[in-house]
C-alpha cells in the first residue's frame, strides 16, 4: 500500500514458515531486508550453516539478511559483505520477550533517521548496532517497561559501550 518506499523489511516468524511457506517465499522475493532468527533461517532453508543459509535467502530476492542470534548477537549479510555484532553483555536479564522485535524497531528506526539520501554499508552496520542496543534495554525489565523511559542519551551511551567493547588495535 506504500508508494515508492525507500526500504522494505520483513521480520517473519516460524508460524508463517510452517503454515504458508510458498506465500512467505513470495513476500521474501519483494523485500530489501529480511530479518529473522537463526532457527527461522534454518527452518526456511534447511541449511545449518548460517552464512550459506543467508546466501540462499538472498538468492530469493532480499539484498540483505539480518540474523538475530539472541545472546550471541547478530549476523548481517549483504552482497559481498558480512558484519557480525555481539549482543551487549548483561549480568541480569529479566525478560527476553520482545528483544527480537525491539532489535528490528531499533534497526529500522536508525535507517529512517538517516534522511532521504542513499544508505551506505556503514548506515546498515550502525543500524545493526542501534537495534542491538535497543534490544539490550528491552531484556532488562518486563515487557516495554525499560523502553518507556529510554532516552536518546541512554542509547548513545550504550552505542559508546558497544564501541569500547569491540574496538582493538593491531
Amino acid at each position: 500500500q506504500l508508494r515508492n518506499p525507500r526500504i522494505v523489511a520483513l521480520d517473519t516468524m516460524n508460524f508463517w514458515i510452517a503454515k504458508s511457506p510458498q506465500l512467505l517465499r513470495e513476500v521474501i522475493r519483494n523485500v530489501d531486508v529480511l530479518v529473522l532468527n537463526e532457527a527461522e533461517v534454518r527452518q526456511i532453508t534447511g541449511e545449518f550453516n548460517l552464512v550459506k543459509a543467508a546466501r540462499m535467502l538472498m538468492a530469493m530476492g532480499p539484498g540483505r539478511v539480518v540474523i538475530k542470534r539472541g545472546e550471541y548477537g547478530v549476523l548481517h549479510l549483504s552482497d559481498g559483505e558480512i558484519f557480525a555484532a555481539p549482543a551487549y553483555p548483561l549480568e541480569t536479564i529479566f525478560d527476553p520477550t520482545g528483544a527480537g522485535d525491539s532489535f528490528a524497531g531499533g534497526f529500522m528506526g536508525y535507517l529512517a533517521s538517516r534522511g532521504g539520501g542513499e544508505l551506505t554499508e556503514m548506515d546498515y552496520r550502525l543500524a545493526t548496532m542501534y537495534g542491538s542496543a535497543v534490544a539490550s534495554f528491552t531484556v532488562e525489565a518486563f515487557s516495554t517497561e525499560r523502553l518507556q523511559g529510554l532516552t536518546k542519551e541512554d542509547i548513545a551511551q550504550r552505542i559508546s559501550s558497544f564501541r569500547s567493547l569491540t574496538e582493538f588495535r593491531v
